[in-house]
């Protein structure tokens, strides 16, 4: 079963690798080779053609659920069902949303009449957009900014939406937006408009839905304990809520390896169902009554609280994983069988993968599957029985190494002290923190008061376990960032898990330590001596660019700040420099002070050692030490130079004010212009004239229609322009005329909503300019 069940997986994750799905044809084509290998028996065989044909015809499915071109930016009327717990900060309110099946009304021309998902086309209507063609997804991620009511989950609403096709940044080493999307089975993305006003229509039944349950328990959860420290934490224990979990938090708990602790994980699922099996099993045996045998009614029990459970974290990859694998022991023990373990965790992950073949694509999946199967590896068929404590230390040190190659792929990030912090940690969690949480929501809606004494126990054990975790945290090197690995240097570091992990008496288990050796020498490879590597990140409505020369590092502003969890220093550039094996920052440039610029700079810096901030304005960084940028200020690293050719005098803008850097190496030279506008370009013409050649242009403030002026761009003579404007931004950068201007200068131009990041390698006398989207997007990303 392992074998089919791996050849199964290795079909699915090939299509997962198509930057476009086959045809229909090649399904037809697919299935008759699939009945031939059939009629052959080649079996394993088999279940690789036929992941291979059940991941393309699933992926077409989702595919075809997304939002229509004719319907993006147009303002239309939904109704429908929130979906799931609502993630909720000062500014907004943010929901899956389910469609009905019923009417909506558009705003376009001609369409007057509604528009239904079975629509035809109605006598009067004069509309074609009633075709099917144009049906609205299924399932919408919508934002309601400032909201008036209280959002929940099971509320069905009549919204007035906008909503764009699925999009979002893509960046080297970054996260996936629309990949995540995909997976989720979200086809568009909106927000709430406030007129006309938004309609409540009624709530779903508290029966009807885990996530109505999910929202009841939460909502119960926040009135008794308040403003407790520990909320978010009991949150996510207990339903799997971590919305409320602040980026500090997170990030505490991946320097100490610990994030799987915080949310409801297999391994949890696991020991509350191994504590019902054992006090059911002991407390039948007492009463007498063995009509029905002690072993299967604590079986029964131990797999309808773990479905509970299960149920409680919305049915989460590794829950699944845990209550297939649960169920498969607990039948065999009803039916008095025995199974091995490995097969029980292969049927578990074939069972996870038909129900759901994008769940490759998460990392939950792997980390998951991976874990167990180490643990299983690890400590089945040894002929010595190790105790409970030296037992738990073994799977803990199991787990700490041979998640490692994952960690680094996934993450790019590992933590030296996972084995020390989970030591503490698993048991705390696990055997104290989650049966009392779990106990305390069981019974909080009939004996509130004792949920409560439950709760303030719960409270105080996380709060001390809180501090010792922040503690390790702040050691240093408590965790380690590390380049992107390979998939050659995987390949190696398998087998060498394997190796290391192997019983005592396998002979050369030392090899295993030389076999880890290609994830440690993977650093990506820098540029040679006076050549230059830029890439213009993919931060949406915002700038920030990546300068790197061969043995330095220069960043150009830091995008934007969304709120206190969410900037773009964080979720992009940070992302970014670790998947490149950055220790430091040499320089880091502010242009000004605009959100869209100065926003990430902060997250940015407590992130990774900045050496040196630049700035036009430094009272806004003043706690950093920066320094003025002014015109005349220069440098050289590695053969390639720096200027600074403004700000020399103070513009009434601030955009004007911004930081001009000119990079010059022997190959090339590229221009980076802050948001500068026509009063700005037009001192610079005069004072640099012909020394304002450059071969790369980053657009000056987006492509604005009040920059990039013809004069300006007669100076530079750009070969390229790179213009970093966000998808469908509200500003309609870049403009239509600023293009018409590149067209005029013979510039080729890319924009970051279209490409993605834009990296470009200047050397050899030549320019290599590429988009991400060009090279690295699949078949899920918007082209």
């Amino acid at each position: 079963m392992l074998v089919s069940a791996l050849s199964f997986l290795a079909g699915l994750l090939l299509v997962q690798q198509f930057s476009v799905l086959p045809d229909t044809k090649w399904l037809i084509v697919g299935s008759l080779l699939a009945g031939i290998i059939a009629w052959l028996r080649y079996w394993r065989f088999l279940f690789f053609v036929v992941g291979i044909l059940w991941a393309t015809v699933f992926a077409m499915h989702r595919l075809s659920d997304r939002l229509p071109e004719q319907l993006e930016g147009v303002e239309v009327q939904v109704i429908g069902t929130i979906a799931d717990l609502p993630e909720q900060d000062e500014k907004r309110a943010r929901f899956d949303f389910i469609t009905r099946d019923g009417v909506y009304a558009a705003n376009l021309p001609g369409a007057s009449a509604a528009i239904t998902r079975d629509t035809k086309k109605q006598p009067g209507t004069g509309a074609a957009i009633a075709a099917e063609s144009e049906r609205l997804p299924t399932k919408l991620r919508l934002s309601w900014y400032y909201p008036d009511q209280p959002i929940k989950a099971g509320q069905q609403w009549t919204f007035t939406v906008k909503l764009k096709r699925v999009h979002g940044n893509l960046n080297p080493g970054g996260f996936d937006y629309e990949r995540w999307l995909f997976t989720e089975g979200i086809g568009a993305t909106g927000y709430v408009r406030p007129s006309p006003k938004p309609v409540l229509l009624g709530h779903d039944p508290a029966w009807s839905s885990v996530s109505v349950w999910r929202q009841s328990i939460t909502d119960q959860l926040s009135s008794i304990l308040g403003d407790s420290p520990s909320l978010a934490l009991i949150k996510a224990l207990t339903i799997g809520d971590g919305n409320s979990v602040t980026q500090e938090q997170w990030e505490v708990f991946r320097k100490t390896g610990t994030t799987h602790l915080v949310v409801i994980s297999g391994s949890h699922i696991g020991l509350i169902a191994g504590l019902v099996y054992f006090l059911v099993l002991k407390l039948w045996a007492r009463t007498g009554w063995l009509s029905q045998s002690p072993q299967k009614v604590a079986a029964v029990s131990a797999l309808l609280v773990a479905i509970f459970y299960s149920a409680l974290a919305g049915f989460s990859v590794p829950t699944q994983r845990s209550v297939v694998m649960l169920s498969i022991v607990m039948i065999a023990i009803i039916l008095q069988r025995n199974s091995r373990p490995f097969n029980t965790l292969s049927i578990a992950m074939f069972a996870v993968l038909v129900f759901d073949p994008l769940a490759v694509l998460a990392a939950g999946f792997w980390l998951s599957f991976l874990a167990v199967s180490l643990i299983i590896y690890a400590v089945s068929g040894r002929l010595g029985k190790l105790g409970h404590v030296w037992g738990a230390i073994k799977i803990n040190w199991a787990t700490s190494v041979g998640l490692s190659p994952l960690l680094l792929l996934f993450f790019q990030q590992v933590s030296l002290i996972a084995p020390l912090a989970n030591l503490v940690a698993v048991p705390v969690i696990s055997l104290l923190v989650v049966p009392l949480a779990l106990l305390a929501v069981i019974i909080m809606f009939i004996l509130p008061s004792m949920a409560s004494k439950l709760f303030f126990l719960v409270d105080h054990v996380l709060q001390g376990l809180w501090w010792l975790l922040a503690y390790l945290a702040e050691i240093p090197m408590a965790s380690i960032n590390h380049a992107l690995p390979s998939y050659w240097a995987l390949l190696f570091a398998v087998p060498g898990i394997l190796l290391l992990l192997a019983p005592a008496g396998i002979p050369v288990r030392w090899l295993s330590l030389v076999m880890f050796l290609p994830l440690i020498f993977t650093d990506a490879k820098p540029p040679e001596t006076g050549d230059i590597k830029m890439t213009l990140l993919d931060v949406g409505q915002g700038l920030s660019a990546v300068m790197q020369t061969s043995h330095h590092l220069l960043v150009y502003d830091t995008g934007a700040k969304f709120s206190e969890q969410s900037d773009m220093g964080q979720s992009v550039l940070l992302p970014f420099l670790r998947s490149q094996g950055v220790a430091k920052i040499d320089s880091l440039i502010i242009s000004h002070g605009d959100n869209d610029h100065i926003g990430g700079a902060v997250s940015l810096m407590r992130g990774i050692d900045t050496k040196q901030v630049l700035t036009s304005v430094p009272q806004q960084l003043s706690e950093y030490a920066p320094i003025t940028c002014k015109a005349g200020q220069s440098w050289l690293w590695d053969e390639v130079k720096f200027t600074m050719l403004a700000p020399k005098q103070s513009f009434m803008l601030e955009n004007d004010n911004s930081c001009v850097l000119k990079i010059q190496s022997k190959h090339g030279t590229v221009l980076l212009t802050g948001d500068i506008e026509a009063l700005a370009e037009s001192w610079l013409v005069n004072t640099y004239g012909d020394e304002l050649k450059s071969d790369i242009l980053v657009a000056p403030h987006h492509g604005s229609k009040t920059s990039s002026t013809t004069g300006f761009l007669r100076a530079i003579q750009p070969d390229y322009v790179l213009i970093p404007a966000g998808y469908r931004n509200q500003f309609g950068h870049p403009h239509k005329d600023v293009l018409a201007r590149y067209r005029q200068v013979n510039a080729k131009w890319l924009n970051n909503a279209d490409s993605g990041a834009i990296v470009v390698n200047v050397e050899n006398n030549a320019f290599v300019v590429q988009g991400t989207r060009e090279t690295e997007s699949k078949y899920w990303n918007a082209k």
